[in-house]
């Protein structure tokens, strides 16, 4: 890790400790050279994973992707930055699970999305649904809030 004031290539870990959401590693560092003191955050990445398309077409999987998808059906919700890192890294333990081959449908994906999102905002969660599954009409709308109002009596 090269220091980002004088460039110097050696850092020293000083101290590691998890975030405080849990989901990522907060790294202390010194250079060995100015002696400037640095923070750096270690996530979980999903690496070489293609995405199956309803199409057929396969695709790489994208974080920024997945991110952008929650984040629109979160627009305007109440959540704090560190509860929408932990949802999307569940989400994304998940997706690493159900890859077994490195491969995952959309379809997997977004029924993954709308389980967490389901319990961690059901507004959000209608959202998505209403985008994933081409809700057409109002019809389908009521179908989708009368599961929601029954799960939780």
């Amino acid at each position: 890790m090269k220091c980002p004031v004088c460039n110097f290539k050696d850092t020293k870990v000083v101290d590691s400790r998890l975030s405080s959401s849990g989901v990522c590693v907060r790294r202390r560092r010194k250079c060995g050279k100015c002696g400037f003191k640095f923070s750096t955050y270690e996530e979980m990445q999903i690496l070489d994973l293609l995405v199956v398309k309803r199409d057929g077409r396969r695709e790489t999987y994208s974080r920024e992707k997945a991110e952008r998808g929650v984040l629109h059906a979160l627009e305007k919700r109440s959540y704090t930055e560190d509860q929408f890192k932990l949802l999307l890294n569940k989400i994304e333990r998940d997706i690493q699970k159900k890859s077994s081959r490195n491969e995952i449908t959309s379809r997997e994906i977004g029924e993954i999305v709308m389980r967490y999102l389901r319990k961690f905002d059901k507004i959000a969660y209608i959202r998505f649904a209403s985008v994933y599954r081409q809700f057409e009409d109002v019809k389908t709308f009521q179908k989708e809030l009368k599961k929601i109002a029954n799960k939780r009596k």
